[in-house]
């Protein structure tokens, strides 16, 4: 058996199912109207595959030029180091994330809820 953590996020929360040295895997639970840091990743490559719910992906090369992305149950997509991008549940969403392992390679660009690490727009 493996170790599972829940992790609370003031967007929700998150279960982490799989933290090797060579790889991640999460379940993010997104609650309606919430979002997640503008952010980008130094190093970490990810791929995002939705189970349920409504969300809005803004994807771009910097934050002021994000595209939605918008996502449907089935839908996945790849951010890959660089990569500006932020998830806005329309309705309560659950993600599927499978990444490399650095969790902390997280560059926040602009966040709601005042995490450190923000830096103003």
């Amino acid at each position: 058996r493996a170790a599972v953590r829940v992790v609370p996020k003031p967007w929700g929360h998150e279960i982490i199912w799989a933290h090797t040295e060579r790889y991640c895997g999460k379940i993010l639970h997104i609650t309606a109207g919430h979002s997640l840091s503008v952010q980008y990743h130094e190093r970490k490559d990810e791929t995002v595959y939705l189970l349920s719910g409504e969300m809005r992906y803004w994807v771009g090369e910097r934050a002021d030029a994000l595209t939605d992305q918008r996502l449907k149950p089935g839908d996945a997509f790849r951010i890959t180091p660089g990569t500006v991008h932020y998830m806005e549940a329309v309705t309560d969403c659950d993600v599927l994330e499978a990444s490399t392992p650095e969790l902390d390679d997280v560059v926040r660009i602009k966040d709601r809820y005042g995490r450190e690490g923000t830096t103003a727009p």
